[in-house]
């Protein structure tokens, strides 16, 4: 009940009440001793309006004190509603480590779900989402799912956030950022992406920005480079020296060194077979990629002499390579690596 209301309410009835009394009981006065104190003579009709007039006042009171309770519970509720909305908005937008605070039960059991679960937004009408930074929210995820490049700087999320990356990938797809603004700025963007723009990079780049950025380098990027050499266009000149550089940029197995072998078929025999002699010297795990090497430019005496000295478990496949070459059976070199070169 308003207080307001209340308030008219009962004093009207507490001067119903005094003129009733006065009008058809009795218009005396009457004088009352209270603990000692005379108190001077008052109608009948005020002292029957006092204990009215008392108990409203504490009637008031009782309704004021548990309506401002019920003023900071609900203020708290508001709270916890706008809390649950910034929960949800940041659960779209994929942020880490969310934890956010609320000051009622039934809130901290669903702000706890949200913040402990992944949210997408999908086919969501922006018209009946009636909280602006939900709706904005929506709209940024949509805008880059489109493909636009849209401004997370207030969100505060982290460079390997999945929306991060993807609109930094849109940057970079629209050519409003070139591939070098962002390998020269390693700590700013994913790795991953870094790893994508540099394979792109790659295919055109001169020899000495490619060394430059070699950090952002993989397998893919590294296969790229390779096709390059003494390739009919974007022909890349490049050292040994420079070659055994790049791949120690890499964690390379045996398979690798292989694959990187039959990626360089169109390099100078000489150059080839010296390239990977020197990497084996170094690194055993290189070993099979120069007897693959030997074998694939007809080297047969310097690899039989390595099988030679190798132990019998060692190199199989190639033994039976040139098992089958001294019986005058011609295969493909390719074929006892398939499953390395594929």
């Amino acid at each position: 009940m308003h207080i307001k209301r209340y308030t008219i309410v009962s004093l009207l009835l507490i001067a119903f009440v005094g003129w009733y009394v006065s009008t058809f009981v009795s218009s005396e006065t009457v004088s009352i001793n209270m603990m000692g104190i005379e108190i001077p003579p008052l109608s009948v009709s005020i002292w029957a309006m006092i204990p009215l007039f008392i108990f409203y006042l504490a009637s008031v009171s009782h309704i004021a004190f548990y309506s401002i309770l019920g003023s900071f519970s609900l203020r708290k509720y508001e709270k916890d509603y706008n809390a649950i909305l910034d929960c949800i908005s940041d659960a779209y937008l994929g942020k880490e480590n969310r934890h956010h605070m609320f000051k009622t039960r039934k809130y901290q059991l669903l702000g706890s779900l949200i913040d402990n679960t992944t949210l997408f937004p999908k086919n969501i009408s922006l018209s009946l989402i009636k909280d602006e930074k939900i709706s904005s929210t929506i709209k940024l995820i949509e805008d880059i799912r489109k493909g636009e490049v849209v401004d997370l700087k207030k969100s505060f999320l982290s460079v390997d956030n999945p929306l991060v990356v993807q609109n930094e990938r849109n940057r970079y797809k629209s050519s409003s950022q070139s591939a070098e603004d962002f390998l020269k700025s390693p700590n700013k963007y994913n790795s991953e992406l870094l790893s994508e723009i540099y394979k792109d990079f790659v295919q055109t780049a001169t020899l000495s920005t490619i060394e430059k950025y070699k950090s952002q380098m993989s397998n893919d990027s590294l296969y790229i480079i390779l096709s390059r050499v003494n390739a009919d266009e974007n022909t890349l000149e490049i050292s040994n020296e420079t070659l055994s550089n790049l791949f120690n940029t890499l964690e390379l197995d045996p398979n690798d060194y292989i694959k990187i072998s039959a990626a360089l078929s169109l390099m100078i025999p000489e150059q080839r077979m010296r390239l990977f002699e020197t990497i084996s010297d170094l690194n055993d795990d290189a070993m099979q990629a120069y007897l693959f090497t030997l074998f694939d430019l007809e080297m047969i005496a310097p690899a039989d002499a390595i099988l030679e000295i190798s132990q019998s478990h060692e190199y199989q496949n190639f033994k039976a390579y040139r098992a089958l070459k001294e019986c005058h059976q011609n295969f493909n070199i390719n074929l006892f690596v398939t499953d390395r070169i594929c």
